[in-house]
């Protein structure tokens, strides 16, 4: 007679499975919004589609954490990396000129242990709160021997609402337009890969010009990602036809994010490209740590943000009064523990007598630097 096996034998642990839900839906209740119909624990998620826009356009975002969550479990810290999971999706959605109004969540495990998912929740409540949007449902999937016990992946998606006319696509940017970039709060969740190459003790004292920062370097790579909705968003009110375009730097750096800018990266037959001044901002000092242990100083702009997380292209005439005014109220949208935002003009964009073939994404003619 075959062995009787139950399902936590398997590896699949269900009363853990159920005291996560109940740390998920105490950290959800924090999160809800108007618009907001069902309760964490549905089948599905709904959410009313907001009054006064006539002609809806929904826009969505999906990405991960990536590796940055092996420094997460490998500093035992595991409440700040849901926030960069929501950023990473609410601020790609952002570039259009749209606020997310929903997000879910996606947890998979080797074996569940209810507290560390509920931390990992924790920051993404703390997210969407930051970004105000809903988190409106998710999935935790335990998959014992697919992943090693010890082992999480985090993901989420996201789902704003605007109206048609009012969407930021890039169409309108023409030359001459002010480059306006605002400040990382460090690495942000890209490049990881590289940064654990570079750095194997993540309980290393941290120095910021040869001086002791009372922080480890762990605890600086695990800043979380900015969310740069409230601030994008209080400017758009004012401001919104002025911005032509928007960008927010990923995986790739500069390099590759910038041209998404551009739809055609043409106007009037001229190509369009953007020109960078490398002195105009402040670069945070994690990134010279990172160049001092190794990273190729002629890669790090296609790898990483250099400090710098999101960039607006706004007319001429308007970009004195944006930078001003996201300056003047940054002390609005400040966190804990993370330094206010600063809004930089940067660069401009040009016209460009090169020609530029084949796949504009990550060309670097797209995107020159001056010092």
């Amino acid at each position: 007679m075959a062995k009787i096996v139950d399902y936590k034998e398997s590896g699949v642990d269900v009363e853990e499975g159920y005291k996560a839900i109940d740390k998920y839906r105490v950290q959800a209740a924090r999160t809800a919004v108007p618009g907001l119909l069902t309760d964490l624990g549905s089948f599905n998620g709904m959410f009313a589609v907001p009054k006064g826009i006539r002609n809806p356009v929904m826009v969505s975002g999906t990405d991960g954490v990536g590796t940055k969550l092996d420094i997460a479990f490998k500093m035992k810290k595991y409440d700040t990396v849901g926030i960069d999971c929501v950023a990473m999706s609410v601020n790609d959605i952002l570039c259009c000129g749209v606020q997310t109004h929903f997000f879910l969540d996606y947890l998979a495990c080797g074996t569940l242990d209810a507290n560390i998912a509920g931390e990992l929740v924790k920051g993404v409540a703390e997210g969407c709160v930051d970004a105000g949007c809903a988190l409106l449902g998710g999935e935790t999937a335990e998959m014992p021997g697919f992943y090693d016990a010890g082992k999480y992946d985090l993901a989420g998606f996201g789902v704003g609402v605007g109206e048609k006319g009012d969407m930021i696509t890039g169409k309108n940017i023409k030359a001459g337009d002010v480059l306006i970039g605002l400040s990382s709060t460090g690495v942000h969740s890209n490049g990881y890969s590289l940064v654990r190459k570079l750095v194997t003790d993540f309980n290393e004292p941290f120095l910021a010009g040869g001086k002791e920062t009372g922080r480890t370097i762990g605890d600086v790579l695990l800043t979380p990602t900015r969310i740069y909705v409230k601030p994008v968003m209080d400017v758009l009110k004012k401001y919104r036809s002025s911005v032509h375009g928007m960008v927010h730097i990923t995986g790739g750096g500069f390099y590759e994010n910038i041209p998404r800018m551009y739809p055609k990266a043409k106007e009037g037959g001229k190509q369009l490209v953007s020109v960078i001044k490398r002195s105009s901002w402040d670069i945070p000092p994690v990134f010279g740590e990172l160049i001092k242990r190794g990273a190729d100083i002629n890669n790090v702009y296609s790898t990483f943000n250099m400090g710098i997380g999101f960039i607006l292209a706004v007319k001429s005439s308007d970009a004195d009064a944006v930078t001003e005014l996201f300056n003047r109220h940054a002390s609005k949208f400040s966190k804990p523990g993370i330094p206010d935002m600063k809004a930089y003009q940067i660069g401009r964009v040009a016209y460009s007598d090169r020609q530029i073939s084949g796949e504009l994404k990550g060309s670097k003619d797209m995107t020159l630097f001056e010092d």
